[in-house]
């Protein structure tokens, strides 16, 4: 095959590993359950002037299922971070004992759930569309390549299919986290 036509179908896979990547990101923020560092990640911290991380500025810990402490590197900063974790507007309501923050995770209703599953259907929704927009790049690039006809249309079927492909994965990604929120 045609050097220009590999690289055009190489910088689409990529782009749609992107799509894939983001989309299992955004998913592990979504709770499904029981208490996570990781429902922190987002959770960004003023410290020293500038917004800093919370995991760089404190332990993190899941002493069980149902609860998430957050120890400072400097008591200091306890405000701050109490603070951070309401404006990250993630549902929770930490409380602060003047040692470490603690926030109860509470269990998630049906209604809740529901709302969750939607979350991610719409977060594997944006994943499709970046995917079906990184195809429509692609096939636009093959078209201005000066080459046969048979080949550009063996290279738009390839396209489509590495885009089948990678909207199988997005569904199969989803298909797990809906059962992972569902799950009681």
């Amino acid at each position: 095959m045609n050097e220009e036509v590999t690289f055009i179908l190489d910088a689409a896979k990529e782009s749609m590993d992107g799509s894939i990547s983001h989309l299992e990101k955004a998913l592990v923020k979504i709770r499904a359950g029981k208490a996570s560092p990781v429902m922190l990640s987002t959770v960004m911290v003023e410290y020293y002037g500038s917004p800093t991380p919370l995991s760089q500025v404190s332990n993190i810990n899941t002493p069980d299922a149902r609860t998430i402490s957050v120890q400072p590197w400097e008591k200091s900063i306890l405000g701050d971070i109490e603070t951070a974790i309401m404006n990250a507007n993630l549902g929770f309501n930490p409380m602060n004992n003047g040692e470490m923050v603690i926030i109860n995770v509470p269990p998630l209703t049906e209604e809740r759930r529901i709302q969750l599953v939607k979350q991610a259907k719409g977060e594997a929704e944006d994943a499709k569309v970046s995917i079906r927009n990184a195809r429509q790049e692609a096939n636009k690039e093959l078209k201005r390549l000066e080459i046969s006809e048979d080949l550009k249309s063996n290279a738009e079927v390839d396209v489509q299919e590495l885009t089948d492909s990678y909207i199988k994965k997005v569904d199969a990604t989803l298909t797990v986290k809906e059962a992972e929120i569902m799950k009681v």
